[in-house]
């Protein structure tokens, strides 16, 4: 298959894209953590992308559109993908439409999933991230057995810069501003679906019989 997963940062884009990939083998592709790697490996663009990255702001779109167009000719994608955190505004969504048509690919369809706001904030700022491994955890309802400690790997295990209180609410402020008008965009275009849930099974469900998969 073939989506674009949209969503609030917290709205579980991450989870359902994981549990979409164990149906067919598509292959998840996030922005955040391609950039979350090049921060980490000191590149150049993870140099550009960390001020903006911390203060919950997005990264450019020609820094973002560049590493899209490298990973989506990766072999990988020839199962299908799906675009977890991207596009992120109109411009990065008109620029997808022709570097795909361009690669004579054809999305499915485009998933919004729509979570309450306080959900998202109170799943955010209660969120710990193995530095590491990249392994997700809860403090409230998945804590690592040992405090800052992951159980997979033994790594570091943290509250992210971006995911204070301060931080996501900067991040859903922009989200609204920029990239909520996206699900107008693929309306028009007759490609959206929202399915409106806190459940990633309910999510699951929905996409499966929009897509007719059993």
């Amino acid at each position: 298959m073939k989506l674009i997963l949209l969503g609030a940062p917290g709205a579980g884009k991450g989870t359902v894209a994981k549990l979409l990939t164990q149906l067919d083998g598509s292959v998840q592709i996030s922005t955040g953590d391609i950039l979350r790697a090049a921060v980490a490996a000191g590149t150049e663009l993870g140099k550009k992308a960390e001020a903006a990255m911390k203060a919950g702001d997005l990264v450019s779109d020609d820094l973002i559109m560049g590493i899209m167009s490298e990973r989506l000719k990766q072999d990988d994608c020839k199962n299908g993908y799906l675009l977890d955190g991207f596009p992120r505004t109109i411009p990065q969504a008109e620029a997808l439409t022709k570097m795909l048509a361009d690669m004579g690919e054809k999305l499915d369809a485009v998933v919004n999933i729509d979570v309450p706001r306080d959900v998202i904030l109170d799943r955010l700022t209660t969120r710990r991230t193995c530095t590491k491994c990249n392994a997700i955890y809860n403090v409230k309802s998945n804590p690592p057995k040992v405090e800052g400690v992951c159980d997979k790997c033994g790594g570091p295990v943290v509250q992210r810069d971006d995911e204070t209180e301060q931080a996501i609410s900067n991040r859903l402020d922009v989200y609204n501003q920029k990239t909520a008008p996206l699900a107008s965009f693929y309306e028009k275009a007759g490609m959206l679906m929202t399915v409106t849930a806190t459940s990633s099974d309910t999510v699951i469900a929905a996409i499966k019989s929009k897509l007719g998969i059993k």
